[in-house]
């Protein structure tokens, strides 16, 4: 018989793959079958964490229904599997993580290579979702996978608001992680003019060298943004 745990190449098992793809009855069939629910791998960690980073919300309830803890928290309740009879898929990323956030939970829990439920919303431009998350109490520096800090991926993409929430609510604008640039050598390289600008004004440390890009203002240079190098020129880079 067919072994629906075997590493299955990129995607690591055929659960992580229906969980990416949004195919719910294949997940249902693998989970009847005995596929393994808390089996790290792929690009986003487990089968749970795969299916909230896509969108698809109802394998996310099916899955934290089976017992997958990885986001992490306590068991979920016999009573509140009911509940997903009253979901539906176009509920907001944002319900799916108050539900799970009801049921416990723990978005600080160590994702090891994979991106923090933090950070996903930082890159991705979810306020709402960044603004439940902090009221929550989710270290605002933990830097993960892809994405770095929430700062750092705010910033590489774009999102000033997002940016300006984290720094409000105390992130370190010159946080200097082992793999990463810093937000502003993020921003620089991206061409993002008025998050640079934002950066800077909170103390974005302008000569700050490390990652791939150097300096801000090399990175600047480098991708041919130069508004944004002369703005780091005033601003005292060298």
């Amino acid at each position: 018989g067919a072994r629906f745990n075997a590493d299955a190449g990129y995607y690591d098992t055929a659960l992580y793959a229906a969980s990416v793809g949004g195919h719910l009855e294949v997940a249902k069939l693998l989970l009847e079958k005995g596929a393994q629910v808390n089996v790290k791998g792929g690009a986003h960690g487990t089968a749970l964490q795969a299916a909230l980073k896509y969108g698809h919300f109802d394998i996310a309830i099916l899955l934290w229904q089976r017992g997958d803890d990885t986001c992490h928290g306590g068991s979920y309740s016999s009573a509140s599997r009911h509940r997903r009879a009253y979901l539906s898929r176009r509920q907001s990323r944002l319900e799916i993580t108050k539900l799970l956030l009801e049921k416990g939970a723990r978005f600080n829990a160590d994702a090891g290579y994979y991106d923090t439920a933090l950070c996903s919303a930082s890159a991705g431009g979810h306020l709402e979702l960044a603004k439940l998350l902090l009221e929550k109490g989710v270290d605002i520096d933990v830097e993960r996978g892809n994405d770095g800090t929430a700062l750092y991926a705010a910033s590489e993409r774009g999102q000033l608001e997002l940016a300006n929430l984290l720094l409000e609510k105390g992130a370190d604008v010159n946080f200097d992680g082992k793999y990463y640039d810093t937000a502003l050598q993020a921003a620089s390289a991206g061409g993002h003019l008025e998050l640079a600008k934002l950066l800077l004004e909170k103390g974005a440390n302008a000569n700050a060298e490390g990652g791939k890009d150097g300096t801000a203002l090399q990175a600047a240079s480098d991708k041919g943004h130069f508004e944004i190098a002369r703005l780091l020129r005033e601003r005292g880079a060298l």
